[in-house]
This record gives C-alpha cells, sequence and structure tokens, in this order.
C-alpha cells in the first residue's frame, strides 16, 4: 500500500492550493483519510479528517478556510485551502486508515509529506 501525497508550494497570504492524496495498493477498504501538518518545531496536528461516510472533522484554525473532498473512486480525496494565513506553513501529511487485503486488521498508512509555505 502507498500513500502519496501532491499538491503543495508557495503562495501568498490569502491564496489557495489544493492539495490531493491518492492511495494504492491491494485495497480492501479504507475507513477514513486525512491531512495532518507539523511546523518546525511543533507537534504535528489534525488537520482535516474525512471517514467513508463522509463524516467530516476539522481543526478550528481551519474551519472556514479548508474543505476536505470525499474518497474518489480511484481512492484520491483533496484538501482544498482558501485564505491561506503564514501560520498554515507547514509539511503537510496525508494519513489513510484502511485494510490491506493481506492484513489481519486495519492500518495507518502515512505519505511522504509536501511542503506548503505561506508568504506575508
Amino acid at each position: 500500500v502507498q500513500v502519496v501525497e501532491s499538491g503543495g508550494g508557495l503562495v501568498q497570504a490569502g491564496g489557495s492550493l489544493r492539495l490531493s492524496c491518492a492511495a494504492s495498493g491491494n485495497i480492501y477498504q479504507i475507513y477514513f483519510m486525512g491531512w495532518y501538518r507539523q511546523a518546525p518545531g511543533k507537534q504535528r496536528e489534525l488537520v482535516a479528517r474525512i471517514t467513508k461516510d463522509g463524516s467530516t472533522t476539522y481543526a478550528d484554525s481551519v474551519k472556514g478556510r479548508f474543505t476536505i473532498s470525499e474518497l474518489n473512486t480511484e481512492n484520491t480525496m483533496y484538501l482544498q485551502m482558501n485564505s491561506l494565513k503564514p501560520d498554515d506553513t507547514a509539511v503537510y501529511f496525508c494519513s489513510a486508515n484502511l485494510f490491506d487485503r493481506t492484513a489481519i486488521a486495519p492500518q495507518e498508512y502515512w505519505g511522504q509529506g509536501t511542503q506548503v509555505t505561506v508568504s506575508s
């Protein structure tokens, strides 16, 4: 199983970016996927998460600005980030909690991360 993020980059404050995350491999079922971020010197924190049923959770700091999409048929989901602020600068990681067909229990898989930098 692989989880791959893309879409990071440099943007000015007030701008927008869209991150994508794709899970691939011998997947039986994805239960939820989420975005986390880690800024230098800080702990990794949840940004947004969506379950297979479409239930969403957002960090208070991004509510009203970020939107996580539902999974599509290609096991890909997106994070639309609007009204970006310098405080949003971080490495953004995607995680997927899923059942690999060869496993005996669901596991969490992480992507390698994508850098988002918001300039003031």
